[in-house]
């Protein structure tokens, strides 16, 4: 575990050492930022603008250490918590084969890491117990002591395997009692259970739950700092005057759809990093969100981050060309990121539940909030491909319309400063004519 946080240490400094160097963004961008030009004239151009700006920029530096390092954390913490509350069954007396096996089944059949450890004497296995050094202590092979007593509704990890010690030696006790031979000892142990099948799905299991909220943790922070960069990209243009200048030789239809071009690009660079870095350092340490992530879950997070992104980025930036302050840009961020905090909630809540409402179905085909839901109804399998595709197609079909609306508004309230522009300023008015009598 300690070489591999080492190595991956190692791999992040040499990136950013990498980063940091005279001239080495640009020439690792070069290949980029040629080629946007040449494929998509002044609006590729625009957006090689932008993919400078920001990737030379330290924001971008500091916000990817940041994710890399949130996602560091959210993979190595429970492993090492795991491996840290491995639960140890302390043994009095002569530790037989037999004894320990059955200690290790027992650890086995309620999912649990069981160590088996000596005792000197009951003495010994008292102030351990009462120490926490262990969790359960088996004397001479005929009973079972724990610290405090367990009530039959406790099922945390310490009542669990207590239990299933006790179940355990208990059947061996009875075996020998009975005088069995080791053949039909062994048959007897070797009985598995009758399969139950049930009319309903179970529910997800907790890696999976896991594995589920940290896509959605990724994409609620993506789309928020992503379309803040929008935001405030597009306000600070218009506060330094610098939107005048480029609206000289660049259309505003162009001008808008390069800088969300670029910044997406930026978009999707990151949060590729991010995630490669993620399943990589996963496989690496073993973490169980390998086992728990569902390439479908995978697959419509990356997907609803596109689409997200797509839809949310023409309304941050129409906002954006109507302030010119840092403070209205603080006050319009909040009410723009409420339906990415809404759909997150009611998202997180689902997956808890364990079953989606009709209300929560009903979210996943309204572009604001369909990212969470959909992905959170894919983790339950509650939806299907056609359910997907719809709700994709709405999503598409609602982007263009909002960017042709944003477009507009960037169009008419770009250049007008002194004061922040409203909504209504922007709806032509009707003249009132004197009626005649």
């Amino acid at each position: 575990m300690v070489p591999i946080l080492i190595l991956a240490g190692t791999a992040a400094f040499v990136v950013i050492r990498r980063m940091r160097a005279t001239g080495g963004r640009r020439r690792a961008a070069r290949p980029v930022l040629s080629a946007l030009p040449a494929a998509g004239g002044d609006i590729g151009l625009v957006a090689a603008r932008e993919v400078r700006a920001r990737v030379g920029g330290r924001v971008f530096r500091v916000g990817t250490l940041l994710m890399l390092a949130a996602a560091a954390a959210a993979i190595v913490i429970p492993v090492l918590e795991r491996q840290r509350r491995a639960e140890r069954v302390g043994i009095v007396g002569v530790i037989s084969a037999p004894v320990r096996a059955a200690a290790n089944s027992a650890g086995t059949s309620i999912g649990a890491d069981v160590r088996v450890v000596s005792e000197r004497s009951v003495s010994s296995a008292r102030v351990d117990l009462r120490s926490g050094r262990i969790a359960v202590a088996v004397v001479d092979g005929r009973w079972v002591l724990v610290d405090e007593a367990i009530p039959s509704t406790d099922t945390s990890t310490t009542a669990e395997l207590a239990r299933a010690v006790s179940r355990t030696l208990g059947a061996d006790a009875a075996v020998t009692v009975a005088g069995l031979s080791p053949a039909q000892a062994a048959a007897l142990a070797g009985a598995r259970p009758l399969p139950v099948d049930s009319l309903q799905s179970g529910g997800l299991t907790p890696a999976a739950r896991a594995a589920t909220i940290i896509a959605l943790v990724l994409l609620f922070v993506m789309l928020t700092q992503y379309n803040t960069w929008t935001l405030v990209g597009v306000m600070e243009e218009k506060a330094t005057r610098v939107i005048e200048v480029l609206l000289a030789a660049v259309g505003p239809a162009k001008l808008l759809t390069g800088k969300v071009l670029g910044i997406a690009i930026v978009v999707f660079a990151q949060a590729a990093v991010v995630f490669g870095f993620a399943f990589g350092l996963a496989h690496a340490v073993g973490s169980d969100l390998v086992h728990g992530t569902s390439p479908d879950v995978l697959l419509s997070a990356l997907i609803w981050l596109v689409l997200g992104y797509a839809f949310y980025s023409w309304v941050y930036a129409a906002a954006g060309s109507m302030t010119e302050r840092q403070a209205q840009v603080q006050t319009l961020a909040f009410p723009l990121a409420l339906p990415v905090i809404f759909a997150y909630f009611m998202a997180t809540t689902t997956l808890a539940s364990g079953s989606a409402s009709t209300f929560f179905e009903v979210l996943a085909y309204l572009p604001p909030t369909a990212p969470f839901a959909v992905t959170a109804l894919t983790a339950l399998g509650a939806i299907t491909w056609w359910q997907f595709a719809i709700s994709a197609g709405l999503s598409v079909v609602c982007t263009a319309a909002v960017a042709r609306l944003a477009t507009g508004v960037y169009r008419k309230s770009i250049l007008r400063t002194g004061a922040r522009v409203r909504l209504r300023d922007l709806v032509p008015r009707r003249e009132m004519r004197p009626q005649s009598c």
